[in-house]
């Protein structure tokens, strides 16, 4: 009888020897992401939520999947980047549309805020890795964001779950740390590119 690391063993090595490979995975929570944009629109939040969170789930996995089984690519790797932002951007455009459409004005231009410093987010550390310094840094990394959007979705007004709101407070949140974090990463570099004798200019 297979003891639990050996099994363990066994199950990632029939998985690295499966035809699954990271893009597949890619691509897979992108069409979850898509399905829980659509239910949003529909009001569905729970299933929006949890859709969300599975599609959220994959994009973590294909990384780790690339790594483990040796399937990774550079292209594989800046696909997996591109759909982060495009799935996040899309499930969070979702969330636009219901506050636009219930006539709250004000929690859907914070979703604009939001998606806008997402990708300043994503864009500073890109642009700061391809200065040779590593950007890490900063509260509202993918993991964080993930979770406090999941939050709001699960636990949005007509959700059903205990009868509270979040949804626009996860945004507001959203709109403030990707703004918070924007800054620390650009402060991070700055020190740095100064630690390293680089003009600024």
């Amino acid at each position: 009888m297979r003891t639990t690391d050996e099994f363990r063993a066994y199950a990632r090595g029939r998985l690295i020897e499966s035809r699954l490979t990271p893009n597949g995975i890619s691509l897979t929570g992108l069409v979850l992401n898509l399905a829980a944009a659509a239910l949003i629109t529909q009001r569905l939040f729970v299933l929006g939520g949890l859709a969300f969170i599975v599609g959220s789930v994959m994009d973590t996995l294909d990384g780790r999947y690339s790594r483990m089984s040796g399937k990774g690519t550079m292209f594989g790797a800046f696909l997996d980047s591109t759909l982060d932002r495009i799935e996040e951007g899309v499930v969070i455009t979702a969330v636009a549309w219901y506050f636009a459409d219930t006539g709250h004005a004000i929690p859907a231009a914070a979703c604009v805020l939001t998606v806008l410093g997402s990708l300043m987010v994503s864009y500073t550390r890109a642009r700061a890795e391809a200065l040779g310094v590593e950007c890490k840094v900063g509260i509202a990394t993918r993991p964080v964001r993930v979770i406090i959007l999941s939050v709001g979705l699960v636990f949005a007004k007509g959700a059903g779950i205990f009868d509270i709101e979040l949804l626009a407070p996860a945004i507001y949140a959203m709109a403030a740390l990707t703004a918070i974090t924007t800054v620390q990463r650009v402060w991070h570099v700055r020190g740095q590119l100064r630690a390293l004798d680089i003009p600024e200019v």
